[in-house]
């Protein structure tokens, strides 16, 4: 699994230009919690990354960024956190144990 990094609102909008091309996933991550850990071992063992981006955000050391995602993408706010942007729109938002690799492609497809 190969993860960008995504740490200022430069790569946020880079993601936002890449996302007319190629779906974009973000992942808010919260280094402190057991279930963002999980989250994203459930990812990283499932994700073909076929058709994908996947960025992944440091929530802890970037929250302010986390917020602007948030104000953004006219999501609310969760940790951890999967964000599809496709056409400069949040098309899917998961959180916790919703975060699914299936549910990310086949929106994706669509």
């Amino acid at each position: 699994m190969n993860w960008y990094s995504l740490e200022n609102e430069s790569d946020l909008n880079r993601i936002q230009e890449k996302s007319f091309e190629t779906p974009q996933v973000i992942f808010k991550h919260s280094t402190r919690c057991s279930i963002s850990a999980m989250a994203k071992g459930r990812l990283d063992a499932a994700v073909k990354a076929e058709g994908l981006e996947f960025h992944y955000l440091d929530l802890i050391r970037f929250r302010d960024l986390s917020n602007e995602i948030a104000a953004r993408f006219h999501v609310h706010h969760e940790s951890p956190q999967t964000l599809l942007i496709k056409n400069g729109e949040c098309i899917l938002d998961q959180s916790h144990w919703e975060i699914r690799y299936e549910e990310l492609a086949e929106t994706a497809a669509s």
